[in-house]
């Protein structure tokens, strides 16, 4: 998932652009997949190492690498605000098994990424309401996306 994730966002979604100011950033959902009861330092070295991937493939001097990690370091906190993390130790996380709980969850953790990514690529706040847009635009775009991806996930097992 790793690979396939990060080739579709070099290869495709970094060309898509909604508006001029929505990208969607998918890769996040391979951060957002992990087992819950998932190794904390592993997960932070993979959003790093995912992160690392894209910026190579984009050119960009790590701010992917950034907020990968950074969302691979507040994942299990996040966890626990939103479910009980013992109960699903060794479960993955799923729209099937947590419901609304799962939506919460991919969409803050999609929320913080996004606000550290598109922060540090403006590098100011000089424009701060464009700054602001893009990142709730992007936030809805990549929801929308993984979510739908989800979806095929959930279909596929229960057929």
């Amino acid at each position: 998932m790793f690979v396939l994730l990060a080739l579709l966002q070099v290869t495709v979604l970094n060309k898509i652009s909604f508006f001029g100011y929505a990208i969607p950033f998918v890769y996040i959902y391979f951060i957002i997949k992990l087992p819950i009861g998932f190794n904390r330092n592993l997960t932070i070295l993979l959003g790093f190492l995912l992160g690392f991937s894209i910026d190579i493939f984009c050119n960009t001097p790590g701010i992917n690498a950034a907020a990968t990690t950074f969302i691979a370091f507040l994942r299990r906190p996040i966890q626990g605000l939103f479910f009980m993390v013992d109960d699903y130790e060794e479960q993955t996380p799923r729209l099937s098994l947590l419901g609304s709980a799962f939506m919460k969850y991919t969409v803050l953790m999609t929320l913080i990424h996004h606000a550290v990514l598109i922060s540090i690529e403006s590098f100011s706040y000089v424009n701060f309401n464009l700054i602001l847009l893009r990142i709730i635009l992007s936030t809805i775009l990549t929801s929308v996306l993984i979510f739908a991806l989800e979806g095929f996930s959930f279909n596929k097992k229960r057929l």
